[in-house]
């Protein structure tokens, strides 16, 4: 467990990562998040705010007999007792002791500006709520960490009165003091002096909590670690208020396999993109592909150039072997293709390219081709792997020849619209004519093509649109542009992209549909 840790990592996925504009966790959500949480092995996990949000309150009551933790220890937040309120007679106090956490995290003013101006008390009486918070916590037998807010702004203004706050909470029995950038407005070298400074002038841990107003969260966190605090706080993908926090996965990355701190277990670190991508499924936010170490497109590489030396060596290229965090090198095929980029993907996808060097030197031609006129197949896999394999002397046959098709959509007088398609393809020498509805014309064209095939390729059955992206290139004016499509496909076990691209986008759909059908038949 992390009690005896000699580094924290302190997620707050569940309280400032619920300030990001667009999530709203429910209590079964918060549930969820923290399994997933302890599963990447961080030390501490804060729930909320007891007394403050129903939501919180129902959470904690939940988690005592719903939550079982493997790494993690449970933390509630909360304030100090109020100014001229005895802290035994506070109701947000009691609200920390009645959720029954291990440790409670208090946050406390540090900056004496805010003390004056938003708590309206006096510089003594700040100090006085601390001492007694804390003091009265720790008797209950709860362990107190303290955040400082507003910290690196008030140091600014007064070096000397935050100092006090951390001295008046390690009096009184806190365990850690943790020096807040609320308002994110630091950068790497200012935290690592200020960190520096206090570290000489307080006895007791030192915590860090960053926000990412500057871009330099995570970079601002880790020049506080190399200056001496032992305890980091971040959320899960970033999320929070602003432009966020601190990325938990980040953190730990950067933390075990730059800086040699292995500050969660060693079998965790595998599960970072994993448990990435499931929290942002859980906050319904699209998971970002760039994002470092667990982004789709963090090992990811288009340059032919990159290519040819990761063919030779892929750490020439990858700052870390991505399975490390359990993610996985790709291989990008684009207009800056070369044979090397070419080779690399076909042995990605399981098409082997040995002997054909002629067959490489085509495909790069067609795909430098094809882009220009505005295909892409960076995140069309399945296309690209049928282009590789039409390629080859034994390519298999079209699955159908088209003869025709077309859509028309039915706006009625009671506002039911209707799309129908019918196509003409031939299967084997058989003429077949095939004709069904949908939701619009690629809904209902992708019905009845299916419905054209699926006699001789049952398992078409099961397949299905899982998603469809539209994007206009080439813009002419009126509404003349070229289009490309980009279509998901799944037969609900696994799922494939396919593209295409024409002025027409019925046309660029049903190039898209087609690859979507044939990639079906050829592997499921």
């Amino acid at each position: 467990m992390a009690t005896d840790a000699s580094f924290h990592v302190f997620d707050t996925t569940l309280r400032d990562g619920a300030q990001r504009e667009g999530i709203s966790f429910s209590v079964a959500d918060k549930l969820a998040v923290a399994r997933l949480l302890d599963e990447i092995g961080v030390g501490y996990i804060e729930g909320g705010w007891p007394g403050a949000l129903p939501k919180d309150t129902e959470f904690f009551a939940r988690a005592r007999t719903e939550l079982k933790l493997r790494h993690a220890v449970l933390v509630a937040f909360g304030s100090t007792r109020r100014a001229g309120v005895r802290v035994e007679d506070d109701p947000q106090v009691q609200a920390l002791l009645d959720a029954e956490t291990p440790v409670v995290c208090l946050v406390a003013k540090s900056d004496v500006r805010h003390v004056r101006e938003a708590l309206r008390t006096t510089l003594e009486e700040n100090l006085a709520m601390v001492a007694d918070t804390v003091a009265h916590l720790v008797a209950h037998g709860r362990r107190v960490f303290v955040d400082c807010e507003h910290f690196f702004d008030g140091y600014a203004a007064d070096p000397d009165h935050g100092v006090a706050v951390l001295r008046a909470a390690f009096a009184a029995g806190a365990e850690v003091g943790v020096l807040c950038d609320t308002n994110g407005g630091m950068l790497p070298m200012g935290v690592g002096r200020v960190v520096a400074d206090v570290r000489s002038r307080v006895d007791g841990r030192l915590g860090i909590h960053c926000q990412d107003d500057t871009g330099c969260a995570v970079a601002n966190s880790l020049a506080a670690v190399e200056a001496g605090v032992t305890h980091v706080q971040g959320t899960a993908n970033g999320y929070g208020e602003r432009a966020g926090n601190a990325d938990t996965f980040a953190l730990v990355a950067n933390l075990v396999t730059k800086m040699g701190l292995p500050v969660v277990p060693a079998e965790c670190l595998p599960e970072l993109q994993r448990v990435s991508h499931a929290i942002a499924e859980l906050a319904n936010i699209a998971p970002d592909d760039h994002q470092p170490y667990v982004g789709a497109s963090a090992f990811a590489h288009k340059a032919g150039l990159h290519a040819s030396a990761i063919k030779v060596s892929p750490e020439l290229y990858n700052h870390l072997d991505p399975t490390v965090v359990g993610n996985d090198m790709r291989i990008l095929v684009t207009e800056m293709a070369g044979r090397a980029s070419v080779e690399l993907k076909g042995r990605e996808l399981g098409v082997d390219l040995g002997g054909h060097g002629d067959v490489v030197g085509r495909v790069v031609d067609r795909v430098k081709v094809l882009e220009a006129e505005g295909w892409s197949f960076e995140a069309a896999d399945a296309s690209f792997e049928l282009l590789l394999r039409a390629a080859l002397p034994e390519a298999p046959p079209p699955l159908f020849e088209l003869e025709s098709y077309k859509t028309s959509v039915e706006h009625s007088r009671t506002g039911d619209v209707v799309s129908e398609a019918t196509v003409k393809v031939h299967v084997d020498g058989e003429r077949i004519i095939s004709t069904a509805e949908g939701n619009g014309p690629v809904n209902a064209l992708d019905n009845a093509l299916r419905q054209a095939l699926v006699s001789r390729h049952p398992q078409l059955a099961d397949v299905s649109l899982a998603d469809y992206k539209v994007r206009i290139l080439g813009w002419k004016g009126g509404t003349g542009a070229t289009t490309r499509v980009l279509v998901d496909t799944t037969d609900g076990v696994g799922e494939w992209t396919t593209v295409g691209v024409h002025a027409n986008i019925v046309e660029a759909s049903w190039h898209a549909l087609v690859d979507a059908l044939t990639y079906a038949v050829r592997h499921r």
